[in-house]
Formats: structure tokens, C-alpha cells, sequence
């Protein structure tokens, strides 16, 4: 059960989150990388099989390691469950956000496009809820404004990868540039309505600042979207949050 490995794990599956939290506090390191690699974990368990019933036992097996750690269970003997499970056991991390994740993780075992009205509550269950279980952690209060976060930072994630989820049958049942748009303009809606309340944590919150150029460039051209030409250059990411963890935003 080491920390290190959920470093290793984050660092390779999720860069962007890797130097958010490395810009952050020792203590606060210790509690997002084991969070951040659990969310890894569970975000592929519906895509490493085609069998929705063996994705299902992939995730409830999840469910049962937070359940029994909510209750006190020893850790598994697992590289990630267990510093995980030791987390929430000694009331570091609160299991309900990681359940709720769980179980909107479960809409990607359906092996079928998704409508525009199931993404929002998609993207809040999993990303919002991810967020919002980090900025708890680190003493966050602002539940509505962080998950509105975790919609949109969700959201400029989702887009990036619609060609990808495409080829699998799993991108937008309405598959036009309107679809696109509206979700963009959604999420930085949310964004927007997420910054007037001032939440915190920044350094829960700070992967969240890639969010918006995404989110403004799907606006502009949806058809970038399509395309794969929405991801942003990987040294624009890196300066951005460098210069986020200089000014201790997000």
C-alpha cells in the first residue's frame, strides 16, 4: 500500500491532474493521489471489457471497498484501494462522493451513444463528484460551486475525447455542431457561475484551470471537436498550471 504507486498510476493515466497536485502541499498530495488514482481505476472498468455484466463486477467491487472502509474494514492488500480505503477509514476522505461516482461510472458499461440531456448529470456525477470529493478532503464547504467546477472541467474532457468515444459507438446521439455547442456553452456557464462563489480549495480545484480555453475553442469551432484538433499543446497545459500554482488559483 504505497503512495508512490498511486503517484506512479496518476502521473502516467492523468498528467494534467499529476502536476496539479505536485504544485500542492505534502499533506493535500497525500490524500489526492491515492483519490486521483481510484478515479483512474474505476473510469476504465467499463471500457476494459464488452461485457457490461463484468463491468459491473468491476465497479461493485469498488463499491464494496468503500463500504467496507466506511465501516471500518482493515485496507486491501491492493496499491490503490488499500491507501484509499485507509483514507476514508480514518475519515480523510468521505466515501458518499466516491459512491455517487460509482454509480454514474455505471452509464459507461451501456454500450450506446448519449444524449445531450444525459451529460450534464453524467459529468457531475463522475468529474463533479471527484472534484468535490478533493476539495472536501481539503477542507472545501462550497458543495454546489465546486461540483459546477467539476461539470465543466468534465466537459472540456469529454469533448476532447468525442472522436475516441465515437469510434466506440459511445459519443453524442446528436452528433452536430449544435450538440457541441450548447455543452460547451454550458459548462462555461457553470464555470462562470462557479467563480462568483469563490470555492476553494485551489489546490483541490487547480487541474480545473485547462477547463476554459478548451471549453471557449469547442465553442468557436465545434467542427475541432470532431476533428481531434481540440486538445491543447502540451506546454500551453504545463505553463497554465505552473503559472495557476504561482498565484495559488485555479
Amino acid at each position: 500500500m504505497s503512495l508512490a504507486a498511486c503517484a506512479e498510476r496518476v502521473e502516467r493515466g492523468d498528467p494534467d491532474r499529476f502536476r496539479a497536485v505536485m504544485s500542492a502541499p505534502p499533506a493535500a498530495r497525500a490524500v489526492l493521489f491515492p483519490l486521483y488514482a481510484f478515479n483512474l481505476e474505476v473510469a476504465r472498468a467499463p471500457w476494459v471489457t464488452r461485457e457490461p455484466l463484468l463491468a459491473e463486477m468491476r465497479l461493485q467491487w469498488w463499491r464494496d471497498v468503500i463500504e467496507g472502509a466506511g465501516q471500518g474494514a482493515p485496507p486491501p492488500s491492493h496499491e490503490i484501494a488499500g491507501p484509499l480505503a485507509a483514507l476514508i477509514r480514518d475519515g480523510r476522505l468521505d466515501p458518499a462522493p466516491l459512491d455517487a461516482l460509482i454509480e454514474a461510472r455505471r452509464r459507461d458499461a451501456e454500450p450506446r451513444p448519449m444524449h445531450l440531456a444525459e451529460l450534464r448529470p453524467y459529468l457531475e456525477g463522475t468529474a463533479g463528484n471527484l472534484l468535490w470529493a478533493a476539495a472536501q478532503a481539503l477542507g472545501g464547504t462550497r458543495r454546489e460551486a465546486t461540483i459546477k467546477i467539476g461539470f465543466a472541467q468534465g466537459a472540456a474532457l469529454w469533448l476532447s475525447a468525442l472522436p475516441e468515444l465515437r469510434t466506440r459507438g459511445r459519443g453524442l446521439a446528436d452528433d452536430r455542431a449544435d450538440a457541441v455547442r450548447s455543452l460547451a456553452q454550458d459548462a462555461l456557464a457553470a464555470l462562470a457561475e462557479a467563480r462568483a462563489a469563490r470555492p476553494g480549495p485551489a489546490a483541490a480545484l487547480r487541474a480545473a484551470t485547462l477547463a476554459a480555453p478548451i471549453l471557449r475553442a469547442a465553442l468557436a469551432d465545434p467542427e475541432a471537436v470532431f476533428a481531434g484538433r481540440l486538445a491543447m499543446p502540451e506546454g500551453q497545459r504545463r505553463l497554465r498550471l505552473i503559472w495557476a500554482a504561482l498565484r495559488g488559483t485555479w
